[in-house]
């Protein structure tokens, strides 16, 4: 980063300010770590464990026992078993261990990749990097909604069918898949196919039962629960082969070389401890403030689209809607002067804006998917907060509308 850029970032901060109040809904990206995380993690940097947990010392045993436990109870989430769990650095990481090493150990049971067409681009993308060795993708295309049919995903299925990939809960808009119903499809067409799911957005907000659910290979993230970033699982089933995709100096784990990040996987478990404490009440907490901001925002704004389903098959903290005549990130820059924290469905990649692929695989025109707004609701959040969204988002709109190019005579 030139000082130039920085000096710019640092003008930008200071006239930005400290709003009145601060609401961060942008958990889809990043956020806070909970204080208790943090809390359990500060030990093992400094005062315990902070050896090297294949090292047959003291603070290398404690290290060992300190990551054990830890995925211990991240398994219990899961039923699953612990060695079946291998730690990354992120979900993106996991994602890639399980398409490209599931893909590679697995070639000869076929040469075509199943994924559907709103995957997480961490899923797309190492899909299509295999594509230039030979293997066919399929994507799998989805309805208004963000739903697959499974019978049209069943068709297909061959036997040259190497890998399945499907999301639990969308990134974007919340969607819920049948994915129970989605496997067993999979299975009566070809047992041999290896099945993947990225489940990080259904960690933490709907009941998760990998065992039940008869999963090969799943994906898990810390931040998504706010545990610290820069620590993520894939869970591999026993007996599934799986090829090394990274070299290097092995630890305890098999597949991912190098020295376990102990501290952060003592967050992540924590994380998850407090997550699934009174599990129940917290997704009820979560379901309320997403349809308390969905149904305020649609009565106090015109011309507003909901990105996803409605009610029960949508994840309870996702709330992604479309302001017509509106610019995402113009939007999520008026949202932030007033403190209210977000993420468009626009991503600026090499300075060209690109839509969000899960919303034009919906449906949504580029001028709609550019005017998506991605709110996340968590279990801290309060109904006080979601007010004060309610009092900030209409004069917002309003604002950008009044300056934007395009928009309906009345505005």
């Amino acid at each position: 980063m030139s000082e130039r850029t920085l000096k710019s970032i640092e003008e930008l901060i200071k006239f930005h300010g400290k709003p009145k109040r601060e609401v961060y809904f942008d958990g889809e990206n990043s956020g806070r770590v909970l204080k208790e995380v943090i809390e359990a993690m500060l030990p093992y940097f400094r005062d315990t464990g902070y050896g090297h947990p294949s090292i047959t010392n003291k603070p290398g045993w404690e290290a060992y026992e300190a990551f054990s436990k830890a995925s211990e109870l991240i398994a219990k989430t899961l039923n699953v078993n612990s060695q079946d769990l291998i730690f990354t650095h992120s979900g993106t990481e996991a994602n890639n261990l399980a398409i490209l090493g599931g893909v590679r150990a697995n070639k000869h049971l076929g040469k075509k990749i199943i994924i559907s067409a709103i995957e997480h681009l961490s899923v797309i993308f190492p899909a299509k990097e295999l594509e230039k060795t030979g293997f066919k993708i399929v994507e799998v295309p989805v309805d208004s909604e963000g739903f697959m049919d499974p019978d049209t995903l069943e068709s297909f299925v061959d036997d040259d069918t190497v890998l399945v990939s499907i999301g639990y809960v969308n990134h974007e808009i919340g969607t819920i898949q049948r994915l129970r119903e989605i496997i067993e499809k999979i299975r009566d067409k070809n047992p041999n196919t290896i099945i993947h799911s990225d489940v990080v957005d259904a960690y933490g907000r709907i009941p998760l039962d990998l065992t039940k659910l008869d999963l090969d290979m799943a994906t898990l993230s810390s931040h998504k629960i706010k545990g610290p970033r820069g620590v993520g699982v894939l869970y591999l089933k026993e007996g599934v082969n799986l090829e090394k995709i990274i070299y290097g100096q092995l630890s305890t784990q098999e597949y991912w070389p190098g020295v376990e990040n102990v501290p952060l996987v003592v967050g992540f478990a924590k994380a998850a401890e407090i997550r699934f404490t009174n599990f129940e009440e917290k997704v009820n907490h979560m379901r309320k403030l997403r349809d308390m901001l969905i149904e305020g925002i649609m009565d106090k704004v015109p011309y507003v689209i909901l990105n996803g389903p409605k009610g029960e098959r949508r994840a309870p903290d996702n709330v992604n809607l479309s302001f017509l005549y509106c610019e995402g990130e113009a939007l999520t820059i008026e949202f932030s002067f007033n403190g209210v924290y977000v993420s468009s469905g626009s991503a600026c990649t090499t300075r060209v804006l690109e839509p969000s692929h899960v919303l034009v695989a919906i449906g949504r025109k580029y001028e709609e998917a550019h005017g998506s707004i991605l709110f996340k609701v968590d279990p801290e959040h309060t109904i006080e907060d979601i007010e004060y969204t309610l009092e900030v988002v209409p004069k917002a709109v309003e604002r950008i509308r009044m300056i934007s190019s395009a928009k309906p005579r009345e505005v």
